[in-house]
């Protein structure tokens, strides 16, 4: 218990010397400090004079006038904010900041953490709550708001908040705090954030030389203990690598700033080979953590050029980057959204145009980045239309790159991690602008048994579109490829997949003239019992019903419509079902969704034909499917006749 209490002592040092009535910087502040680095010698004569005051002027001084690069806000970036508006979210996180309203989600908004900071405030059992309180999201925006008007309120108010975290949050304060507060994914976070505070305050007279050597000795404390805490895999290990070549790049005045580099440029280099498919896809299979590595591997390699470092860095790290950046196009929309698999969520376009605009910056040359960094306008589309991701299983159906293309992305992956789903099988079609069947989202992530009450809704197999045994969740998300083939008139995927103990779900999907799709599910094996084939729609899309004939089409006033209609008339059951899509946290919408059942009483195998036909108008159209003698995906063989409003076409192919 005492060696506990000399720690805390220890690790409360700056803020506890900081109100000494005398000298408020001691020698322990440099403890960590490079005194031998270009540029600190005055401070190094000073700390060998004892003059510790004015070591840390010193060292401010230094630190105010020196030439190491931040990627984003710089010092001297300051006279492009000055006078300014800031967005107006911005200045509400700022403002509402300084009354210790808290933004910590979106999810959630604001929080009123009281007049005497409680950080261990938890007004709402989530624990993104809690973790990312201690991201500190309105920090930065009170940088920003400092920029633009100058006010020193700001910048007083940064500097008390960030004293009063040191004291209220030592590390081994309890175990509930440390699993929040000292998660080496949100130290990550704030290790890389502060970088941009440092820059943003340091002209303040606020930022005193006793805070700066507060700053630096928790900047030093954060630093370290990443170095010692990595997580085991996924992307908080990329997160927290990269942020570790933000520490050793912007500070390379610490004594382990070569090790914190190195740790993180090791890692990265490593885990690119690990956790990204020969096929550019990230292993967590979801597009929104896609994205994001590709920024964290980006952010990483650009730190290094600021710090002249990147040769630290093989070839084939931009190469890996360039192919990621590659396959988030091909499983994207034209209007650059994506499907929300495994706890994406929605997109926007002008989010994914300024990724792609900075990816241009390094891959300049890539003409396929040109076009999606210019929304068309410059740079050429890529020289295919589907397309197959078969390491991570996208595939995606495609009969244009324009505005008004037809997009179908469909998940059939091999097992993935927290974040994935139990949803093989599922797809996003996208028409005309519209995405019709949207993924269900995911509302929440995780906190007590209500709020993983909340999650587990959208992680059903029956919410999304797929095939499942009694409504209940896959077992097994293993996907094999049988066939995926792409021509003119016909594009063909086939995949088994283990989904239940005694039954394989083999689904065929058949993009047709690159005008409709017709879908073979095939559930065979020993087990017994109700077997559904699961649709959901959009919200409000207005849709008519036709039990008789199992079939299902919206009713948008624009025209641009989709009809489903199953063909196991007599033998599957039209059932109604609850539907929910979530596009951003804590938010979500009733959907209309629907199943067709069939029981399986033996070992033979149950099977659906299903047409998506989009059409244009409120005329729905006519449509029959007779599946010929032989018609067997699953075994290589497709035969059938599609009938539309008159008009027969027989498909025939042999794999």
């Amino acid at each position: 218990m005492r060696l506990k209490s000399l720690y805390l002592v220890l690790l409360l040092f700056p803020m506890l010397v900081l109100g000494k009535s005398k000298s408020s910087v001691s020698k322990d502040d440099f403890q960590y400090i490079n005194l031998d680095y270009t540029g600190l010698e005055q401070v190094k004569k000073l700390v060998e004079k004892k003059k510790y005051d004015d070591a840390a002027k010193a060292l401010l001084t230094y630190y105010k006038h020196r030439s190491i690069k931040h990627p984003d806000y710089n010092i001297e970036d300051r006279s492009k904010f000055s006078g300014k508006p800031l967005a107006k979210d911005n200045q509400e996180k700022a403002d509402k900041g300084l009354e210790h309203l808290f933004f910590v989600h979106k999810g959630y908004g604001y929080f009123d953490f009281g007049k005497d900071i409680n950080w261990q405030y938890w007004p709402i059992k989530d624990n993104e709550i809690r973790w990312q309180l201690h991201r500190t999201y309105w920090w930065i925006p009170m940088g920003l708001a400092y920029w633009s008007s100058g006010d020193e309120k700001y910048a007083k108010e940064w500097t008390l908040q960030y004293l009063d975290w040191i004291k209220k949050n030592p590390l081994g304060l309890s175990k509930e705090n440390d699993r929040f507060a000292w998660r080496a994914l949100e130290v990550a976070t704030r290790v890389q954030d502060q970088t941009a505070m440092f820059n943003m305050f340091i002209s303040s007279p606020h930022f005193t030389p006793e805070f700066l050597m507060a700053f630096l000795n928790n900047y030093n404390r954060h630093a370290e203990y990443i170095l010692n805490n990595y997580s085991d895999k996924g992307n908080h290990l990329l997160f927290e690598a990269q942020r570790m070549i933000y520490a050793g790049a912007f500070f390379p005045e610490f004594k382990e700033a070569a090790t914190w580099r190195k740790s993180g440029i090791e890692i990265l280099n490593t885990e690119i080979k690990k956790q990204i498919y020969d096929d550019g896809l990230q292993i967590e299979l979801s597009p929104n953590y896609h994205t994001a590595t590709i920024n964290i591997f980006l952010k990483a390699l650009r730190m290094t050029q600021l710090a002249n470092l990147d040769n630290e860095f093989p070839s084939s790290y931009k190469e890996t980057i360039e192919k990621m950046i590659m396959a988030q196009g091909d499983f994207s929309f034209p209007d650059y959204t994506y499907p929300m698999f495994s706890d994406a969520k929605l997109e926007t376009k002008s989010s994914m145009l300024k990724n792609y605009k900075d990816w241009l910056q390094v891959f300049p040359k890539n003409k396929v980045i040109q076009y999606y960094a210019s929304n068309g306008k410059k740079g050429e589309a890529p020289n295919y239309l589907s397309s197959a991701l078969k390491d991570g299983g996208f595939y995606t159906f495609r009969n244009s790159w324009k505005d008004t293309a037809t997009v179908m992305v469909l998940k059939a992956s091999p097992p993935a991690f927290w974040h994935s789903q139990p949803d093989n099988g599922t797809f996003d079609l996208w028409v005309n602008g519209r995405n019709f069947m949207p993924d269900a989202g995911a509302y929440v992530y995780g906190g007590d048994e209500e709020i993983l009450k909340l999650r587990n809704w959208y992680r059903q197999t029956r919410v999304h579109k797929t095939l499942t045994l009694n409504n209940e969740n896959m077992d097994t998300c293993d996907a094999k490829l049988i066939k995926w083939n792409t021509s003119d008139n016909l594009d063909i995927l086939v995949y088994k997949n283990p989904s239940y103990k005694n039954l394989d779900h083999i689904r065929t999907v058949l993009f047709v003239n690159k005008k409709y799709f017709v879908i073979f599910d095939s559930a065979e094996g020993e087990a017994k019992g109700n077997i559904g084939v699961h649709f959901q729609l959009a919200e409000n899309c207005n849709p008519s019903y036709n039990t008789q004939e199992n079939a299902v089409s919206t009713g948008y006033k624009d025209g641009n419509n989709l009809l489903v209609r199953n063909f196991n008339t007599g033998k599957a059951r039209f059932v109604m079902e609850e539907g929910k899509v979530s596009y951003s946290y804590r938010q979500e919408a009733q959907r209309p969704a629907f199943v067709f059942e069939q029981d399986k009483k033996d070992a033979k195998a149950v099977n659906f034909a299903t047409v998506l036909y989009p059409f244009t108008g409120s005329k729905v159209p006519s449509i029959t499917l007779k599946e010929e003698i032989g018609n067997n995906p699953q075994e290589g063989s497709i035969h059938f006749t599609v009938t539309i409003d008159g008009k027969k076409q027989t498909i025939k192919y042999k794999f």
